[in-house]
């Protein structure tokens, strides 16, 4: 195992710069998720740590060691791919014991590498079938059962869920942080699912536009985002937002553009006076005889919640709340908003603002 240390990496295809200056730095034994939107270099820095891309500047270091112009075989990581990449003619058990074979290890090597990674997998009643004869969910187990067999010093994750059906992608995300935990190597991983990252990492970047927006833990970030960006992004459904100002009479009330009137809680000195942006999240709003007034437009009942999309004024939100609502497109409904769950946003810097 080893820490990652990613200093002022940036990357430029011609005169067109795709990461532009990123820096992190990932602990040992430390589980880490890349995330955002396609196009966010995310994926291009992943292949960068791997050895992949080239580094336009920068450094990167594992552990101790300077790897910017290590091969990849060199760097003592393991990278788990979207699609897989499993030999077709090779069984589950040579294909991940293949980097062993190449490395000239023993059969007994090999098979005291093999095996238990196989346990820990579920893999071990399937070690003599070829990748044709497996689920797309056993595939991924031999994909990262390869890895695992390396015993590298960093664990690189490429998407490796996006392939899977719904049902399928939630098992497989226990299955790794589960398996993260029990090997406790370090991890960076790649994806553009927020519900991902949220429910594995032990620390998440976001990324957009070749720039990290906002670095913290999974809640850190859902409940104090750095800007409009994050805020969007992190949380599902995301959040709403709404811009107005705060009545220079009574700072605890919001005035929307439509003229609405929606409660504040702690007020920032630096918000008075300035064009903002309310941010509320979905589920801390809820139902009450007298409220804020919005009208439905779409229900989307789920069973243990229902989604409401309503209008508030002339901006579309989404309400979660957690009872069942017998409602019809079109029918008025009374929400309260917890003041003191509110977010503030400048809305020319798309900063939020703190107290």
């Amino acid at each position: 195992m080893a820490s990652v240390d990613i200093v002022d990496i940036r990357k430029s295809y011609g005169s067109h710069p795709v990461i532009k200056g990123v820096n992190i730095g990932i602990e040992d034994g430390e589980f880490v998720i890349l995330v955002g939107p396609s196009g966010c270099g995310k994926s291009t820095l992943l292949r960068m740590l791997a050895g992949l891309e080239h580094i336009t500047s920068g450094e990167i270091r594992i552990g101790d060691k300077v790897v910017n112009d290590l091969p990849p075989k060199d760097r003592d990581i393991a990278m788990v791919f979207q699609n897989y990449a499993l030999y077709p003619h090779m069984t589950v058990a040579d294909n991940m014991a293949f980097s062993l074979k190449l490395k000239g290890a023993s059969s007994a090597q090999i098979e005291e590498r093999v095996k238990p990674a196989a346990q820990i997998l579920g893999l071990s009643h399937l070690l003599d079938r070829f990748p044709r004869q497996l689920s797309g969910g056993q595939r991924q187990r031999v994909a990262m059962g390869r890895a695992i067999v390396r015993d590298p010093q960093v664990f690189l994750f490429d998407e490796p869920l996006s392939n899977l059906d719904a049902k399928l992608r939630v098992s497989m995300r226990a299955e790794i942080k589960n398996l993260h935990q029990r090997l406790t190597t370090t991890t960076v991983y790649v994806t553009h699912d927020q519900i991902e990252a949220m429910t594995m990492a032990d620390k998440i970047v976001v990324m957009n536009d070749g720039s990290v927006e906002q670095i913290g833990a999974p809640l850190e970030l859902y409940d104090k985002p750095n800007n409009l960006f994050v805020a969007g992004f992190i949380g599902s459904p995301s959040m709403n937002m709404l811009p107005g100002r705060l009545d220079p009479q009574d700072p605890t009330k919001f005035i929307t553009k439509d003229g609405g009137v929606l409660p504040v809680g702690r007020v920032p000195a630096s918000a008075m006076g300035k064009d903002l942006v309310y941010g509320v999240r979905p589920e801390a709003m809820t139902l009450t005889s007298s409220g804020v007034p919005v009208r439905v437009v779409v229900i989307e009942p789920t069973g243990y919640e229902s989604q409401v999309i309503a209008m508030l004024g002339s901006v579309e939100i989404i309400c979660v709340f957690r009872e069942r609502v017998m409602v019809s497109p079109g029918d008025t409904l009374h929400v309260a908003i917890d003041p003191q769950a509110i977010h503030l946003f400048d809305a020319q810097s798309g900063q939020r603002l703190v107290d």
